[in-house]
């Protein structure tokens, strides 16, 4: 199944993307608003990048099945930008995907992060000093994250064959490359 593939085959990047977060800060309660500031500023940079990319590279039949236009996040994270008072800013980097395939990698990435996102949210609101914050893009799918997941990775496992996993591998290396290099 790719999505074991992936798994595996991005834990060193995903483990990076922790490390540069302080994501242990946010389980021991440390956290800080600026190191959220961080978190949010650089995902907003992912997905100004990457998901209009992401989605215009997937075919008709994919967007249908991930039903896309439930999953878009740039207009989410960009209310968390304004309520933190953080600037939008124009895409400056090349990011490119080559088809379907890098697509749905670079996706799952996103869609990955959502679901880690969705427990960030949880323990930060429970964390002092984040009491104001509204947590619109980690919080995108609410009750639904699960499913949500549960969905993206049953598109990903029966609609991708062996011989394309490398193609995905390369997509979720690529955006994950980007994050871990663009602040």
């Amino acid at each position: 199944m790719v999505s074991e593939y992936l798994k595996q085959n991005t834990a060193e990047y995903h483990d990076a993307a922790e490390k540069l977060f302080n994501s242990e800060k946010i389980f021991n309660k440390t956290f800080t608003l600026e190191d959220y500031k961080k978190i949010i500023n650089t995902n907003y940079l992912m997905l100004l990048h990457s998901e209009d990319k992401i989605f215009s590279n997937l075919s008709d039949k994919f967007s249908e099945k991930l039903q896309l236009n439930q999953r878009k996040k740039l207009p989410l994270i960009e209310k968390d930008l304004q309520s933190l008072s953080l600037e939008n800013q124009n895409a400056s980097h090349d990011l490119e995907f080559s088809n379907d395939y890098e697509a749905l990698g670079a996706m799952y990435v996103i869609e990955g992060s959502t679901l880690g996102g969705n427990v960030i949210a949880k323990q930060l609101s429970k964390t002092e000093g984040f009491d104001n914050v509204t947590f619109n893009f980690f919080g995108c799918y609410q009750e639904n994250t699960g499913p949500m997941w549960k969905n993206f990775k049953e598109v990903l496992d029966t609609e991708v064959t062996e011989e394309n996993y490398n193609e995905v591998l390369s997509g979720a290396k690529k955006l994950y490359t980007f994050l871990l290099n663009v602040n």
